[in-house]
């Protein structure tokens, strides 16, 4: 099949493509990446009236830190965050871990992570880090900048908070501290397929107890989820001596957070080749998993000589 026709602009300012998306009142979509855009349009999955290109907008693709947060570009790709270096301290090795899950290279050098929040899949890695993080999507529209949360952002599959003539022009996320370790673990049926379940998890330790746990869920409802149920378990909880995430003991701390999130927070939804009570079983599995990689990453990441952190 071939994409439906479709007017096509290419705005070199911010305030032009928010006036290309909201003067008309036409069917728009936004090409940054276009990984997922592009094949739906092939498909005529969607039928764009208008596709504003914004790849020529200046300033898009810069990644920056501000005091402690980390602000990313509606233009930085996927692939600048295969480096830990690329974002300093735990966060950094977080998205290390979690980027290498998406789809491969080819794709990661051309997908933006914005266009992730964009396009709101319940599989996306990035979405469901962005909420256990709490992070801020910025939009700019015809009447003006706003910030929303990621908490707020997503509606449901492919559906967000963005308003029809606004352009996500940046995510926010909070730099985490080096008392914090990260985790991200994912199961698939094969490389090139979408999560059936992944885990994203960062946890700050205190004289060896648990002081904060953030838990995403990928896959594990229509939207992206925080396992606040799990985290609030393991609050004042000590992390005790490493232990291996495939050999879980059945009274461990992580394997009781993992049965709460399985069986409390998340609403998976059955699919082909996975229907929901394997998935609550996997979601139980990873999320110990997951956990115990960030206490060991913690560990390690102490062990390593002040300013080598990675």
């Amino acid at each position: 099949m071939k994409p439906a026709a479709f007017d096509y602009v290419v705005p070199r300012t911010v305030p032009e493509a928010v006036a290309a998306l909201g003067d008309t009142g036409r069917k728009a979509q936004v090409l940054a990446g276009g990984q997922s855009l592009i094949l739906d349009m092939h498909l005529q999955r969607i039928r764009p009236e208008l596709v504003v290109d914004i790849n020529r907008i200046a300033g898009l693709d810069r990644l920056s830190v501000d005091g402690d947060t980390l602000r990313v570009g509606a233009l930085v790709r996927h692939r600048v965050f295969e480096s830990a270096q690329a974002v300093p301290g735990p966060l950094g090795a977080l998205f290390a871990r979690a980027v290498v899950n998406i789809a491969h290279p080819p794709i990661r050098s051309r997908g933006t992570m914005v266009g992730s929040f964009a396009w709101a899949h319940p599989a996306s890695e990035w979405c469901a880090i962005g909420t256990a993080l709490g992070a801020d999507i910025e939009v700019c529209g015809l009447e003006g900048r706003r910030t929303v949360a990621a908490r707020d952002w997503f509606h449901g599959p492919h559906r967000t908070a963005r308003r029809p003539q606004e352009l996500i022009t940046a995510v926010r996320f909070p730099l985490l501290g080096d008392d914090t370790g990260v985790g991200f673990v994912e199961h698939r049926r094969t490389h090139f397929c979408f999560a059936q379940v992944a885990v994203a998890a960062a946890l700050t330790v205190c004289d060896g107890v648990i002081s904060e746990a953030r838990i995403g869920l990928v896959n594990c409802a229509d939207r992206p989820l925080r396992a606040h149920a799990a985290e609030q378990a393991l609050i004042g909880t000590e992390v005790g001596a490493p232990v291996d995430g495939y050999r879980l003991p059945d009274g461990h701390p992580f394997t009781h957070a993992g049965r709460i999130a399985a069986n409390q927070d998340a609403a998976p939804l059955p699919e082909p080749f996975a229907d929901v009570e394997y998935k609550r079983h996997v979601i139980a599995v990873l999320v110990g998993r997951t956990l115990c990689q960030a206490a060991n990453d913690r560990r390690s990441r102490l062990a390593q000589p002040k300013g080598d952190h990675t």
